[in-house]
C-alpha cells in the first residue's frame, strides 16, 4: 500500500489541476446556455435553471456572429494550408538538400525568434500598405505563410529520414519533386498534425493583426467582432460567453481529431538531432 501512494498522490494532484483546467471553460458553456441576467446572481449558479439558445440565436441573427465565424474559418483554414506548404518545403530543404549558405540562413533564422512579434508589426503594415493588401484577406494571410518555428519543426524530424531512402529515388530517376510529394510527405504525418494546430491556433485566435489590417467591418474575424460587441453588451454575460463557447469550439474540435499525431509530433521532433 505505502508503495502506491506516490502513485494516488500524483494522480489526485493531476485530477485537481484537470478540474482547475477544465472548469471555467464547463462553467463558460453552462452560462452561455442560461437566460438573460441569470449569470449576475450571487452566489453565480453553476447549472443554468431554464437552459436556453436564445444567446446563440442572437449572436447569429442580430449580431452577424456568422459572417465573422465563417471570416474566421477561411482566413485560419487558408492559412493552415498555405503555411503548411512552406514549411513543410522549406524545412525539408533546411533537412535534405544542400546549397550554398544553408547552415547559416537557418542559423539566421533561429536568431529571428527571439524579435518579438509586435517589433515587426509596423514595418510589416506599412509593407502590406505599399503591395496594396491593407484591408483585404491576403494582408492577413501573407504574413502567415511561414513561420521560423515551423521550418525548425519540420526540419528537426525530417532529418530522421533515411538518406539512403530519398538517394535510391533520385537513381530510379524519381525527381525533387515527387520525392517531396510521394516520399517525404506521408514520412512527415505526425509533424504534419502538429504544425496543422498549432499554425490553424494562431491564426484562429489572432486579434492584433486583422484589427490592424481590416478596417472594414464585413471583413473582421471573430476575435475582433466580439470584442466590439463586448463593448456593447458589456453586461451581458449569457450572450459574451455564447460567443467565447464559438471561437473555443473549433479549434477543440481539431484537437480532438488529431490529438494523437500531434502528441507524437512534439515528443519526436524534439528529440531529433
Amino acid at each position: 500500500m505505502r508503495a502506491r501512494l506516490p502513485a494516488i498522490g500524483v494522480n489526485a494532484a493531476l485530477a485537481l489541476l484537470a478540474v482547475i483546467a477544465v472548469g471555467p471553460l464547463l462553467w463558460m458553456l453552462s452560462v452561455s446556455f442560461m437566460q438573460p441576467g441569470e449569470a449576475a446572481a450571487f452566489p453565480p449558479p453553476l447549472l443554468p435553471a431554464r437552459p436556453t439558445l436564445h444567446n446563440y440565436v442572437e449572436l447569429f441573427t442580430r449580431n452577424g456572429v456568422g459572417r465573422y465565424l465563417l471570416n474566421s474559418l477561411a482566413l485560419a483554414g487558408g492559412t493552415t494550408l498555405l503555411s503548411l506548404l512552406f514549411n513543410l518545403a522549406a524545412g525539408y530543404a533546411f533537412a535534405k538538400l544542400r546549397f550554398r549558405g544553408r547552415d547559416a540562413l537557418f542559423r539566421g533564422l533561429l536568431a529571428a525568434l527571439v524579435i518579438p512579434a509586435q517589433v515587426a508589426m509596423m514595418p510589416l503594415f506599412l509593407l502590406m500598405k505599399s503591395l496594396g493588401l491593407v484591408n483585404s484577406y491576403a494582408g492577413v494571410v501573407l504574413p502567415g505563410l511561414a513561420s521560423v518555428f515551423g521550418i525548425f519543426l519540420v526540419r528537426q524530424y525530417a532529418r530522421s529520414i533515411p538518406d539512403e531512402l530519398l538517394e535510391a529515388a533520385r537513381i530510379d530517376g524519381a525527381g525533387e519533386v515527387r520525392i517531396f510529394f510521394v516520399i517525404v510527405l506521408p514520412l512527415l504525418k505526425p509533424v504534419i498534425a502538429t504544425l496543422s494546430i498549432l499554425t490553424f491556433l494562431a491564426s484562429w485566435n489572432d486579434f492584433m493583426w486583422p484589427l490592424i489590417v481590416l478596417s472594414n467591418q464585413d471583413y473582421q474575424t471573430l476575435p475582433v467582432a466580439l470584442a466590439s460587441l463586448s463593448r456593447e453588451h458589456v453586461m451581458d454575460n449569457e450572450l459574451m460567453m455564447a460567443g467565447a463557447v464559438l471561437t473555443v469550439v473549433p479549434v477543440l474540435a481539431l484537437f480532438l481529431a488529431l490529438q494523437r499525431h500531434y502528441l507524437q509530433g512534439l515528443m519526436l521532433g524534439g528529440v531529433k538531432g
